[in-house]
């Protein structure tokens, strides 16, 4: 098994756990179900943004700890503060060393937030909807197109935004009418490899009308303007960021110089 397929067997455990412990009735019940959802669509659309997705994450299955004591508040603030268009925040507790209590913190930003998990069954989304997400994360590279219009069609109904995370080709036929953003990752998730070229390779193949977002892989402000002279509008940043001594003041520096160099 590669690691995509120990994670997505190890996910269906814990969501029958998740399911036992809490209802779909108790989690439609919690304040943040009925809050207005915020446009990750209308943000990256937006004239004057500039469409980086900034990512909160302490560890990964391919490097391990990045910033284990990590301060999801003061972190994900300064995100916010310095103009990011939306946050994501990983919730997988064993890989990513993430949990549902990180979203709820970032929540007390008032912008678009992804749930960023390996999204498998329609329960998770009925969560994200009650932590307070308002975009949610779909991989081609573990769902069936017709698992994939199922869910986004459930999205759909409760508000939230879809990105369609594909890695090759083969995985176009993933896209449907539901899903208005696709993401195209540059780390294969079966190896944890990363190619840059794998977001420009697929820019093409995207139909015209869905928002392009490159993820994995930026390193500097030259990777951002190459993506945006190649039509995409949302960059997600995570480790990045994160493996930075002061994540807020890098981000920052990095936003100023973006903004001088457009």
């Amino acid at each position: 098994m590669n690691i995509l397929d120990i994670i997505v067997a190890h996910k269906l455990k814990e969501i029958e756990r998740r399911k036992k412990q809490t209802s779909i009735l108790e989690l439609e019940k919690r304040s943040n179900f009925s809050i207005p959802v915020r446009s990750l669509s209308a943000s990256l659309n937006s004239a004057d943004g500039l469409g980086i997705i900034a990512e909160f994450k302490r560890k990964s299955p391919s490097m391990g700890f990045i910033k284990q004591d990590a301060d999801v508040a003061k972190i994900t603030d300064a995100y916010t503060s310095y103009g990011a268009a939306c946050l994501s925040i990983l919730t997988d507790i064993d890989f990513f060393g993430g949990s549902d209590q990180d979203l709820l913190t970032a929540r007390e930003n008032d912008i678009p937030i992804l749930r960023k998990d390996f999204v498998v069954d329609e329960y998770q989304l009925v969560e994200a909807k009650s932590l307070g997400a308002d975009v949610i994360l779909l991989i081609a590279a573990c769902l069936t197109p017709e698992q994939v219009k199922k869910l986004s069609f459930m999205a759909a109904s409760l508000g939230l935004e879809v990105i369609l995370e594909l890695h090759s080709e083969d995985e176009l036929v993933h896209i449907c009418d539901k899903v208005k953003i696709v993401g195209v990752n540059n780390r294969d998730l079966k190896t944890f490899k990363v190619d840059i070229k794998r977001s420009l390779k697929m820019a093409e193949k995207i139909p015209n009308d869905k928002i392009k977002i490159a993820e994995s892989g930026i390193n500097a402000v030259d990777d951002i303007l190459i993506f945006r002279n190649n039509g995409f509008k949302g960059f997600l940043v995570g480790e990045h960021f994160m493996k930075q001594s002061d994540t807020g003041l890098y981000f920052k520096n990095f936003v100023e110089e973006l903004k001088s160099r457009i």
